[in-house]
């Protein structure tokens, strides 16, 4: 028989530590729902239940909109190139899943392109598993930088009138958005939320996630309105899958020292390659094996901080209490004990006698009830949480995509290994360029080895790991590995035109910004 723990004990979502469900995450969902975040300060507003039963929307739903559009005056030719307006709408508007599944495909949400994209969902078909919560969260450590992205996001569209401004930077994508929305009134009922009370745990990470946007936005009138929301959707991605990674690697030290203030010595290497069979292959995979590795016992330190701060009869919703819960694991206090040797006896009460014999067997080698009773929870949630936390890692890596920094061949013989897509080096490469002194921002050229530095010292991917003190040791498979790296890196920087050395004098090889500008 199947051995059942509480709502309580089963729960593994902490807010305090990660708001995400592990689940399958769609990045497109994600941005949709951190819009909706945005414009209504943190809170998910729910959407009433529509008197008619055909609430559900689709592509003839936006069709009729867009034909009651034209006989209103608000655009023209829609009647008569009703084939070439689907093909828009489908490609440049609307998020689809089942893409090309004519028999399964539905409309998700259209395209998040401006912060009223939200506006039109289909709510089940556009869950983003608590992760645009995560995002909000990591913007709010730099509130100037949230609001300027809000602001660039609303650009075209006036809140008081719900009326598209004219004279603004908006592509035809987002004013087709806008003319869809303008009105659409989906009556929205506000909920509680508790986010604005949640700090970050990793303070720092999404720190440098508000950089990063903020520099993007930098870009805003230079760049097309569509190329700068696929950079930010690239970069979200990219910090949502460094945070949980560093989230992996720091937490179980987190709980052994009873603080979360500890160092920063998170690093992967990244194979610029493009070939699985390449030495520097092989180092990568390591690097990605012993991040799977360690989710185990990242598992196992949420369910112990979970477990402290219902001992402590604490909420999750005031990021102090996630310190005195890390204070109690490491000090635990006399009743510590006490209380967990109830919570074991309460657990093993509802069992028979097999299933007993089976729990007891699991713990036989522990020797607290406290070890117990956690080592019980993972035997019983472990297994899941462990599947689903990869395929959490596997999507917002942007696994086996130019977006992403993941990899894997088919087969055993190719394991996961960690990559540098070319359009998340562009997006990084956009980002380094630039350099500020404190209010304004200006592009620079880079060296090579400068940029390969400055991608190692922000972000902890290692290219070329001979600077690095984990490979001071290293031997000569290990620096011919490196060597391999780097010339691949080049090699990517040219295809995507940020380098080009056809001179020979070294002083001219550099990464050249793609576009000019002295920002005041």
């Amino acid at each position: 028989m199947a051995i059942k723990l509480n709502k309580e004990e089963s729960l593994f979502r902490n807010e305090l530590i990660f708001t995400v469900d592990a689940k399958a995450v769609n990045i497109d969902n994600t941005l949709v729902n951190l819009f909706m975040l945005l414009k209504h300060n943190g809170m998910r507003p729910k959407q009433r239940a529509r008197p008619d039963s055909n609430s559900f929307i689709n592509l003839e739903t936006l069709k009729k909109v867009l034909s009651k559009l034209e006989k209103e005056g608000a655009i023209k030719g829609f009647n008569d190139n009703q084939d070439a307006a689907e093909m828009w709408l489908r490609s440049n508007l609307v998020n689809m899943v089942h893409r090309g599944n004519l028999d399964k495909e539905k409309i998700s949400s259209l395209r998040p392109i401006h912060l009223e994209s939200y506006r039109v969902r289909n709510a089940a078909n556009t869950r983003d598993y608590n992760t645009a919560d995560q995002v909000y969260l990591m913007l709010g450590a730099t509130p100037i930088v949230r609001e300027d992205l809000k602001s660039f996001l609303m650009e075209g569209w006036d809140q008081t009138t719900s009326k598209i401004n004219s004279g603004n930077y908006l592509d035809v994508d987002s004013v087709g958005l806008l003319h869809i929305i303008k009105n659409i009134n989906p009556g929205f009922l506000e909920s509680s939320s508790n986010l604005n009370q949640i700090k970050p745990l990793l303070n720092e990470q999404a720190e440098l996630y508000c950089d990063d946007v903020r520099r993007l936005l930098v870009y805003k009138r230079l760049i097309p309105r569509n190329v700068l929301i696929d950079y930010l959707k690239t970069i979200t991605s990219f910090h949502l899958s460094i945070y949980i990674q560093k989230l992996i690697h720091s937490l179980p030290r987190m709980v052994e020292e009873g603080t979360s203030s500890i160092g920063n010595d998170w690093n992967i290497v990244v194979d610029t390659t493009d070939d699985i069979e390449s030495k520097i292959a092989r180092i990568s995979a390591e690097d990605a094996e012993i991040l799977s590795n360690n989710v185990y016992d990242y598992i196992k330190a949420t369910f112990q901080i979970n477990a402290a701060l219902r001992k402590l009869k604490l909420d999750k919703i005031n990021s102090d209490n996630l310190r005195r819960a890390l204070e109690l694991l490491k000090e635990r206090t006399q009743d510590f004990e006490i209380y967990f040797e109830t919570q074991w006896d309460n657990l093993c009460h509802t069992l028979d006698r097999e299933d007993r014999s089976m729990i007891e067997e699991w713990v036989k080698y522990e020797n607290t009830y406290f070890d117990k009773y956690i080592e019980a929870i993972i035997k019983i949630r472990g297994s899941y949480q462990f599947r689903f936390h990869r395929e959490l890692i596997d999507n917002l890596c942007q696994k086996n995509n130019e977006r992403g920094f993941l990899a894997q061949g088919r087969g055993r013989k190719h394991p996961r290994r960690f990559v540098l897509g070319t359009r998340l080096l562009e997006t990084l490469v956009q980002i380094l360029v630039l350099e500020s002194d404190g209010s304004n921002f200006q592009t620079r050229t880079l060296s090579i080895e400068e940029l390969m530095q400055n991608i190692s010292d922000r972000y902890g991917l290692i290219i070329n790991g001979l600077t690095e003190e984990r490979f001071k040791e290293a031997d000569l498979n290990t620096h011919l590995a490196f060597k391999e790296n780097v010339e691949a890196f080049k090699l990517k920087l040219r295809q995507i035109g940020f380098y080009n050395d056809l001179s020979d004098a070294y002083i001219l090889q550099r990464i050249r910004p793609r576009y000019e500008l002295n920002v005041k």
